[in-house]
């Protein structure tokens, strides 16, 4: 149900293009590591296939006609248009906090909304500069003003140029529609249950919480002045109350499921994708759902020093029949794609690997696969025999 409901089995996971990806998803993550390609790129490749990357970006960032914009979700991700009025809570929680990392400045941000009314979009760069020369953290005071107007909804991003926001006024670039609803907390709460659900399929209320990090304790959220509890916002989202994992031995969790993934749940299980992941994948951002769910460990290393490395610096998972089987931590050098850590947790994975090698070097334009370590050693003959019948 799961795996359906992330588009990763079935005909119904590519049916929109990258545009009905992102509806499915409610959001689809960015981050600026990029390997074999961008996270957000590396998303819609696992469900879609090698379809290509310029249709992939055109999708999101669409120049005439937006489809999504950039506001923080799970972390900074691209959201659906139509989602909009929802992230209000979220806005409003900025205002009354007063600050997100950095503290702005008034008429830092009154000289940036003019020249934004003035000019149109800009990029941080075009508005005189994102950086003050030190770490990547170490923002300017435009930059700082800049992205405190993105949080709190005075300024929007429906664009980028190059990997640069292209900041503008919402008035500008939302359609007037979304930019007069004003739901209240408890309604944008229940709607990013409801897209959670979606989402996932089945969720407890980790699930619920952590999908569009919607802050929490043991009562609730609040909402409205009065806690929302995860059984009254899933409720009002028109949730299925279920039981989760109550087989061998194993104590049942409460959960609930989304009505459409779980009348479809007899269905025909349809065709599964083998594929890698990025880690910043949806399906995998919930480190503990995935054990619980797969059985499968697994966590970015990139921001570790190497020496602490396991896996590796950019290790996606293998997604293969349902399961995730393996891990390989990719580079590129010319024309070929690095295997620099490749791990296999059965031997019947080396097939799956390889197809999955072969079809993201083609995707990315490489033509060779070249491997550097297997673990365990015993199956790189195997790995590599597979490779060569598909002529990497």
């Amino acid at each position: 149900m799961t795996l359906r409901a992330q588009g990763l089995v079935g005909a119904d996971g590519r049916r929109g293009g990258v545009p009905g990806l992102l509806r499915r998803l409610g959001a689809v993550q960015l981050d600026t590591i990029s390997v074999l390609a961008r996270s957000h790129e590396l998303v819609a490749y696992a469900r879609l296939g090698p379809i290509g990357r310029e249709r992939v970006e055109r999708a999101y960032w669409h120049p005439t006609a937006p489809r999504a914009f950039e506001y923080w979700s799970h972390a900074a991700c691209l959201l659906p248009l139509e989602e909009w009025p929802y992230y209000a809570f979220r806005r409003r929680a900025f205002r009354a906090r007063g600050l997100r990392w950095h503290q702005s400045h008034p008429e830092v941000c009154a000289k940036v909304l003019a020249r934004l009314r003035a000019e149109g979009p800009l990029t941080a760069t075009e508005l005189g500069g994102a950086k003050n020369g030190g770490a990547w953290w170490d923002w300017s005071d435009t930059k700082i003003a800049v992205e405190w107007l993105l949080d709190t909804g005075e300024v929007s991003c429906v664009r980028r140029n190059g990997w640069r926001r292209v900041y503008d006024l919402p008035e500008r670039v939302l359609p007037a529609e979304l930019l007069a609803m004003d739901p209240s907390d408890s309604d944008c709460v229940t709607r990013l249950a409801a897209l959670a659900a979606r989402a996932l399929g089945v969720v407890t209320q980790a699930d619920l919480a952590d999908y569009q990090r919607v802050r929490h304790n043991a009562a609730g959220v609040r909402a409205d002045g009065r806690m929302l509890t995860a059984a009254g916002a899933a409720a009002a989202a028109g949730l299925v109350p279920v039981e989760i994992g109550a087989n061998r031995g194993r104590r049942a969790i409460r959960g609930w499921a989304d009505p459409d993934i779980l009348h479809s749940a007899g269905a025909s299980r349809g065709r599964h994708r083998t594929t890698l992941l990025s880690p910043f994948d949806s399906l995998i951002w919930d480190r503990k759902r995935t054990l619980r769910l797969f059985g499968f460990e697994h966590s970015l290393e990139a921001y570790l020093p190497r020496d602490k490395r396991v896996h590796g610096y950019f290790t996606m998972p293998l997604l293969a029949g349902g399961r995730l089987v393996g891990r390989v931590d990719p580079a590129r050098s010319g024309a070929t794609l690095i295997a620099r850590k490749l791990t296999l947790d059965r031997p019947a994975a080396a097939e799956p690997m390889a197809r999955a090698l072969a079809e993201a070097a083609t995707w990315v334009g490489c033509d060779s696969v070249k491997l550097q370590q297997v673990e365990p050693p015993a199956l790189e003959p195997r790995l590599q025999a597979a490779l060569a019948a598909r002529g990497t």
